[in-house]
C-alpha cells in the first residue's frame, strides 16, 4: 500500500513552525523579527526581503495562550508535587515563581512569531503597501 503525500497544508504548518521556533521573517526565514536579543519590538521592515512587519497585530494573543497553556500546565504540576513532597511555602514560591518567569519568557518569542506568521500565511494581504 503507498504512503500518502503530505499535503500542502502540512508542508505550510512544519514550514511556519521552523520560522517561529527561529524567530525569523515568515517570509523569506532569514532575518530576526525582533530589535535584539532581549527586546520584545518587533522590526518595521525586514531587511532581507522588505515585508512591512509593521502592520502585524498580533496584539494580547500569544499572552493569553501562554496565561491557558502555562496556567494550565504548571499549576497542577505544583499541586502534584505539592501532594508528594512538603516543601516550606516559601520554597514552592521560589520554584514555581522561577519556572513559570522562564517559561514565559523563553516561550513568548516564538509564540509571538507564531502568530505573527499565521496571519503572514493566512491574511498576506495585510502585509502588502498601500
Amino acid at each position: 500500500m503507498p504512503t500518502p503525500k503530505p499535503s500542502a497544508s502540512h508542508h505550510a504548518f512544519w514550514s511556519l513552525l521552523r520560522k517561529s521556533l527561529k524567530c525569523t521573517c515568515p517570509r523569506c526565514g532569514k532575518s530576526s523579527l525582533y530589535r535584539s536579543i532581549f527586546s520584545f519590538d518587533i522590526i518595521e521592515r525586514c531587511p532581507e526581503c522588505g515585508l512591512d512587519l509593521s502592520k502585524n497585530d498580533s496584539a494580547d494573543g500569544p499572552a493569553v495562550f501562554l496565561i491557558f497553556i502555562l496556567g494550565f500546565s504548571i499549576v497542577p504540576l505544583a499541586l502534584f508535587v505539592a501532594m508528594i513532597v512538603e516543601w516550606p511555602l516559601w520554597v514552592q514560591g521560589i520554584i514555581w515563581g522561577t519556572l513559570t518567569l522562564v517559561s514565559t519568557l523563553g516561550a513568548l518569542k516564538p509564540l509571538k512569531s507564531y502568530v505573527i506568521a499565521l496571519q503572514y500565511h493566512y491574511r498576506p494581504n495585510d502585509f502588502e503597501e498601500d
